[in-house]
């Protein structure tokens, strides 16, 4: 395909792919707030800024069925093109991208995430989830009752701002560890996230194990709790402990009845062996679904870490192609199984346990689409400091907007790779340029579009701005400097500057209306036959 236009398909020829049941990947090269404000259901967000950073993760077989779009302005062509170099074969772009899609009288969403939140929204409604509004718990942990409350978010998350009293257990070590944080069966246990859709999938996945307690999951989580005007807590650090011979039975038993009811199946190695040996046929993403502490101690070797709570609240990111075949590796089983038993759920038809432990360790850096780029341009932290103590130097920061506002180089702009050309005319030019960003790789990726752009003397700064907090440097949060919109991050409501309570408020009713905007989507095919309570 290199130097050869890529093929161009309709709305119609799309919609016609979206149910043909064969393998798609289908790629939206904005930047993720533009994204955020209106793209296809199915779409996977891979802004074409970081394209080689995670392609080769989210779309890992070459021959993939593959279909680009964009805002009709370009991106999708540039991508193209790096997806020809890097053997990429089956590669075509949406006509008219996104306003194309929608002018043909097909749904448009907004918002991020959208397959997994409207499922959230699909098991509450089918399956009944009980749940207690804020008011009803804080009158309860006030009043001194029988409950527990657990939050199903990431410890990171919880950590940051949680529920007074709560117990942070990510959404699949539910089961997993639930039988000793409420060994009566009189406790009743109330899960929560920062929304809605972790805290509906937490408390069904333990309604659907059949434990004999009281579930319910608290109604809008955090945000919820904080609109009624209660205090959240901060910086707590109570998370589940390993399960006790007696829990981790009751966690095994309840799995196989999970596994029993939706029809979980588990390979072995020798399985799994043959999956690999077919993957330039059929796509094979292998996800360890346990704690990141246990992956990080031994795992599958080429698994990749997804905790399972994770994977479900957000499966568009670690899953680019629609119809592949999914390995979930937990050397407990429980918590693979009931990922496996959601994945299924949303419609997910090969989906598979592995029960297997392995040595491989450590977290493997992300593999950059077309290998590691050039270090003949690299510069060390210590010759920036140099460059910038005689003033001959303009330092372009590519990482996320919200990591460049947390901390960035002192004097340095922030600027987004995907619009560099238009970012730099903005710039009082120096004798030298140097980019940097998050770890330095995207800085060394940039430097040829810097020079097309008639920079001469183009440097990146090796491992970015990590290495130059490491050589003894300081990050700065002052004096921002914008040479571009940040529009490369959807911000949660709790990151934003202002307006924060809106925000929230305006977030809990776009998660209630995704069922009846789903409804209208026949590429959907959800099911439950979850037990009610």
């Amino acid at each position: 395909m290199t130097g050869v236009a890529a093929r161009s398909v309709t709305p119609a020829a799309l919609k016609a792919m979206l149910i043909d049941g064969k393998e798609l990947a289908l790629l939206d090269l904005r930047e993720e707030l533009i994204f955020s404000q209106g793209h296809l259901l199915h779409a996977r967000s891979l802004p074409l800024s970081r394209l080689e950073l995670r392609m080769e993760r989210l779309v890992p077989r070459r021959a993939t069925r593959i279909v680009l779009c964009d805002g009709d302005d370009g991106l999708a062509e540039r991508a193209a093109a790096i997806l020809a170099r890097a053997g990429y074969s089956d590669v075509s772009i949406l006509a008219g991208g996104v306003g194309g899609w929608g002018a043909a009288g097909y749904e448009i969403f907004s918002g991020v995430n959208v397959p997994s939140k409207a499922f959230g929204e699909f098991v509450e409604h089918d399956s009944g989830t009980p749940s207690i509004g804020a008011g009803e718990l804080e009158r309860m942990i006030r009043g001194g009752e029988d409950i527990v409350v657990l939050d199903s978010r990431p410890f990171d998350e919880y950590s940051r701002i949680s529920i007074p009293t709560a117990t942070n257990v990510p959404g699949a070590e539910l089961v997993f560890r639930v039988h000793d944080l409420a060994p009566s069966p009189k406790t009743t246990v109330v899960v929560n996230c920062a929304g809605r859709t972790r805290s509906i999938i937490g408390a069904q996945s333990l309604i659907n194990a059949g434990i004999p307690n009281k579930v319910v999951a608290l109604r809008n989580g955090t945000m919820g709790w904080t609109l009624a005007g209660f205090q959240c807590d901060s910086g707590k650090n109570r998370r589940a402990g390993r399960p006790s011979p007696d829990g981790s039975a009751q966690a095994s038993a309840a799995a196989a009845r999970v596994a029993a009811r939706f029809g979980v199946k588990t390979i072995d190695l020798a399985t799994l062996d043959t999956w690999r040996a077919q993957a330039q046929a059929r796509t094979l993403y292998l996800f360890d679904v346990r704690d990141p502490a246990e992956y990080e101690a031994g795992h599958v070797a080429g698994a990749i870490s997804a905790p399972g709570g994770q994977l479900v609240q957000a499966t568009d990111q670690y899953v680019g192609t629609l119809g592949a075949r999914i390995v979930l590796v937990d050397d407990a089983a429980v918590r693979a199984v009931m990922t496996a038993s959601w994945l299924l759920q949303m419609g997910w038809k090969d989906v598979a346990v592995l029960v297997a432990t392995g040595t491989e360790t450590g977290f493997p850096a992300a593999p950059v689409l077309g290998g590691a780029p050039s270090v003949d341009r690299a510069l060390d932290a210590a010759g920036l400091a140099a460059l910038m103590a005689h003033g001959a130097v303009t330092i372009v920061d590519l990482s996320l907007s919200r990591d460049y506002r947390r901390g960035h180089i002192p004097g340095a702009w922030f600027a987004i790779r995907a619009r560099l050309a238009q970012a730099l005319a903005k710039i009082p030019a120096a004798e030298n340029l140097v980019l940097t960003s998050e770890d330095g790789v995207l800085a060394a990726l940039a430097v040829p579009e810097a020079r097309a752009a008639g920079y001469g003397h183009v440097r990146y700064l090796s491992g970015g701005n990590a290495a130059w907090k490491a050589g003894g440097h300081a990050l700065s949060a002052d004096d921002p400097r914008m040479a571009d919109e940040a529009v490369d991050v959807w911000l949660k409501p709790y990151e934003r500057a202002s307006g924060v309570q809106d925000a929230m408020n305006e977030y809990l009713t776009w998660e209630v209306d995704l069922l009846e905007r789903i409804r209208r989507d026949d590429s959907v095919s959800f099911h439950s036959n979850a037990p009610r309570r």
